[in-house]
This record gives structure tokens, C-alpha cells and sequence, in this order.
């Protein structure tokens, strides 16, 4: 069986300045490519389209080696990655949203971004198609005796993102949940292109809020691989103390949410106290309270000042005094292990065929992390655990998130005492010829992944992969056989970004 190097060899190498290579294939290895994917051989990082091609990033799922390739389609149509490997199903919707490109043997083609309100026309051979017909989005059909339909959003009763969830229950069990998203389509792939370096990485940082730091830094490493770049170490360790406390703030968020969609509202006041000392010790720190637009291609734009440093551990410090008492409270509340224990399972094997990351795939017996299985810099010389468990349940997902938090005190711990001096970064400059690079950053939901074209200084064709694609459907699978009370949990404990996957 061929090996992933060797489906490489076979390709037509394209410049990619990054560690993994790039090449375009005809039809037969790409249909083969699906197929090892379809038998659970590699993993789909990514699967991306432009006006004339199709791109797909993979991993062998043994050896951890990545690679992209790449598919010319001259007449708009491409094997369909979909038909063999469901992950690609909505990642093949969009390609055909946005640039007309046609999976043939899709099972599904309805649009996934467009809600029959762009009236996009794209031209195809001597005709021109129209993707917006205004027709009605039919959603899947469900039949048997005693079934009803409940229809939840896009506009919720709480200040969270729009999307639509359509439940099919018998009495108060669910026996399938289909979602709708796109809500929130801002066009930040079509900005992207023909920015510059620096409003490229703005963009990047703005694709989902609360991980702002961790699509800067995918964004940046990117940009670096395709002009190989250097830079300098004081602001690589930057980069991970900020990732860190990204981490931090959102886990600890997290898990007092989780706990109040199961009505403890405690434990939701208290790990809010702490995610806000993280929040403010970040703005002391770096000048705003998510971090915004500190990493930038080269480097950072803000250094750590002793101030900064003595608030940072004075949280870390306040931290490890209050947060085991929250975990105890957490784990002896017999009324709210019964809300999270046996709810919302997510099996190891989906888990593993969608190559789930972040606290769903760990939960679930997954045990991928970009910083220690890719073990970018400053990762490789750092100490930490990647904790796993198998459960997958609601209570998985929580421990998972109440390790990390752990981990990420100890990181920190470790970037403090080791931050190095020097300069905060090197000048990014331009290449007239494009060049590509891809990079892949670990965020707090998970791997995002960030691909490149760059020409002349500028952007000419950006993906980025938010970690939710790949979440999101596993959500529908883990609902199925719970009660519909329990949804906002299961969501909740699942996490997903909406505007993450709406680009």
C-alpha cells in the first residue's frame, strides 16, 4: 500500500515553503487519496477550493506526516471526496458556495454558506450556471410513527452566535439533530485576498474571536514558511505564553458554562472570577484583553514588560489556590455528575474517522495536539502532558478541559522562567514570485490549520480551517438518544466556533 511520501512522489511538486509538500495529482490519485481516507489510513486536515482547483490536506494517521495536493478542474468538477469520507461533505458544499467547483457523486448538495441570497453566477463552458436559485432548503426527512420536529434558532435567547438546529424527537428523545449554519458569513476568505501582510493577519485574528491569538499565530507561521522567515526567540516564546493564556481564559470559561447549561450556576460565578483575572492580567500584559493583533508575521508587536510578567504569575498564583476547589466541587456534586456522566457520548472510532481534535477528540480517545505531535516552536522544549480519555461524554470533555488548564499553568510557568532576551521580531518584506506556505497552530478547541499563497507582498488565495468543521457534525451524532433538555449542554461541552467554519 502506498505510503503518503510515496503518493507525494507521484504528484507534480508546487513551491511550498513549509514542512510539508504540496503537489497536484490527476483524478486517479485523488479518488485514491479518498479512498485511504475512507478506510481510516490518513486523516483530512483540510479541503479547500479556487477558481480552478481543488486543495486537500492529509495526515497519515501512523507516521503524523502531512501533506497537500491538489487537483486541476478546468471544467469545474472534481471527484467527490464526500461520497467516500462524510467529513469532506460540508467542506465540498462550501467549495461549491464559493467558487462553483462541482463534487461529483456528492450525496449532498444543498449550499452550505449560501442562503439563497447571493445570486452568485458562475460560468461553465459556453453557459452560465446560477447557484442561488431561492428555492427552499429542505432539510433531511425523518419518518415514523410518534416523531415531531422542533426547530431552534438561528436567533437564540442567549448573547451567543446564530445557527439553526432542527431536532427530530420522539417524545423528549432526540433521534436526529440537523444543523444549519452560515449565519454569520462575512466573506473573510474573499477580504483576504489581495490584502497585504499586515490587514491579512487582522483578518485572521478576527475569524473567531475567542481564539483570536492562536489564528494570528497559524496566520503568522504560515506567512513565515512560505517567505522563510525567522524569528527571533524572545518573540516565539511570546507566542506561546499568549496561546497559553488564550487557553487558560476560554477553558476556564468553559467549563463554569457547561456547568450552568446544567443549571449549577456556582460553579459558572466562580470559574468566571478567574477566566476575568485572566482577561485583565492579559490586558496589563499586552494592551488588550483577548490579545488582539500581538502576533503578526516576523514576530509580536507588544514585549513583556516586569510589570506584566509579576501580573501574569500573581494570576497563576491565584489560580492554583482557588481552581482545585472548583474541580472537588465539580466532581462531588452528585446532582450535576448526573446532568454530565453518560451524556451526549461521542464514540472514539467517529471521533477518530473526523479527526476530531482539541477536548472532542481527546475525550474521546484522540490523542492528537499540534504542539506535541507536530511539537512546533517553542513546544518541542517544553514539558507537558496531551491528557486522553475514552468516555467521551460530557464529563470527558470537562476533565479534559480541567487537565489542560493544568498543563497551561505549567507551560506558562516554564515560558516565564525561560523567556529569552532579544528582539521582538524581523522584518516580514515580500517576494515578487509566489510562494506558499501552510502551518498548523494548536488552538483551545483544537488544530487550525492556515494555507497560504503569497505574491508580491500580498495574499492572493488564504484558507483557514477552524477545528469546528470537524466538530460540528460529530455534535448531531452525540445528541442522538438524549433528551432535548440536555442539548444545551452537549453543545456547550462540544464547543464549536459559528463563525469559525463560516468563511
Amino acid at each position: 500500500m502506498p505510503s503518503l511520501i510515496d503518493l507525494m512522489l507521484e504528484g507534480r511538486q508546487v513551491q511550498q515553503h513549509s514542512p510539508w509538500p504540496r503537489v497536484t495529482v490527476d483524478a486517479s490519485v485523488w479518488t485514491f487519496a479518498a479512498s485511504e481516507l475512507a478506510h481510516g489510513r490518513w486523516s483530512l486536515l483540510g479541503l479547500w477550493g479556487e477558481p480552478s482547483a481543488v486543495h486537500m490536506a492529509i495526515m497519515d494517521g501512523h507516521t503524523a506526516e502531512i501533506g497537500t495536493i491538489s487537483l486541476d478542474c478546468p471544467d469545474h468538477r472534481y471527484p467527490s471526496v464526500g461520497k467516500h469520507h462524510p467529513p469532506a461533505l460540508r467542506l465540498e458544499r462550501t467549495v461549491n458556495d464559493l467558487f462553483g467547483l462541482s463534487a461529483e457523486g456528492l450525496p449532498d448538495t444543498r449550499p452550505w454558506l449560501d442562503h439563497n441570497r447571493w445570486g452568485v453566477r458562475f460560468p461553465l463552458g459556453n453557459r452560465i450556471i446560477a447557484l442561488s436559485q431561492a428555492s427552499p432548503y429542505h432539510f433531511l426527512p425523518v419518518e415514523g410513527d410518534g416523531l415531531h420536529q422542533i426547530a431552534v434558532g438561528p436567533v437564540h435567547a442567549g448573547i451567543i452566535e446564530p445557527g439553526h438546529f432542527r431536532f427530530t424527537a420522539s417524545g423528549e428523545t432526540v433521534v436526529r439533530l440537523e444543523q444549519r449554519l452560515g449565519y454569520t458569513h462575512k466573506g473573510i476568505e474573499g477580504l483576504m485576498t489581495g490584502a497585504n501582510l499586515e490587514r491579512a493577519v487582522q483578518l485572521a485574528g478576527r475569524v473567531s474571536g475567542d481564539s483570536t491569538v492562536a489564528y494570528a499565530f497559524a496566520f503568522s507561521r504560515a506567512a513565515e514558511a512560505a517567505l522563510e522567515l525567522a524569528v527571533p526567540d524572545r518573540a516565539v516564546w511570546l507566542r506561546a505564553l499568549l496561546a497559553e493564556l488564550e487557553r487558560l481564559a476560554n477553558h476556564l470559561g468553559d467549563i463554569g458554562a457547561i456547568c450552568n447549561d446544567a443549571s449549577f450556576a456556582l460553579m459558572h460565578a466562580l470559574c468566571s472570577v478567574l477566566r476575568e483575572n485572566i482577561l485583565r492580567a492579559s490586558h496589563t500584559a499586552f494592551g488588550h484583553r483577548l490579545m488582539r493583533d500581538v502576533i503578526v508575521p516576523g514576530g509580536v508587536t507588544r514585549d513583556l514588560s516586569d510589570k506584566g510578567k509579576k501580573v501574569i504569575q500573581a494570576t497563576l498564583d491565584t489560580i492554583r489556590l482557588r481552581f482545585p476547589a472548583l474541580v472537588e466541587l465539580y466532581d462531588n456534586t452528585a446532582s450535576l455528575q448526573d446532568r454530565t456522566v453518560n451524556t451526549g457520548v461521542l464514540k472514539p472510532a467517529l471521533a477518530k474517522q473526523y479527526a476530531a481534535g482539541g477536548y472532542t477528540g481527546r475525550a474521546s480517545g484522540r490523542s492528537f495536539d499540534a504542539r506535541s505531535t507536530l511539537g512546533y516552536p517553542p513546544y518541542d522544549a517544553l514539558r507537558f502532558e496531551v491528557p486522553v480519555l475514552n468516555d467521551g461524554d460530557v464529563n470527558a470533555r470537562v476533565w479534559i478541559r480541567v487537565r489542560e488548564v493544568e498543563q497551561s499553568l505549567l507551560l506558562i510557568d516554564q515560558i516565564l522562567d525561560r523567556l529569552p532576551d532579544g528582539p521582538l521580531g524581523t522584518h516580514a518584506g515580500h517576494r515578487r514570485e509566489a510562494r506558499e506556505g501552510m502551518a498548523i497552530v494548536e488552538g483551545f478547541r483544537g488544530d487550525i490549520l492556515v494555507w497560504l499563497r503569497l505574491r508580491d507582498g500580498r495574499v492572493e488565495r488564504c484558507h483557514m480551517r477552524d477545528p469546528s468543521w470537524f466538530q460540528w457534525p460529530l455534535l448531531e451524532a452525540a445528541i442522538e438518544g438524549n433528551i432535548v433538555a440536555d442539548f444545551p449542554l452537549c453543545n456547550k461541552s462540544f464547543n464549536c466556533s459559528y463563525s469559525g467554519q463560516d468563511l
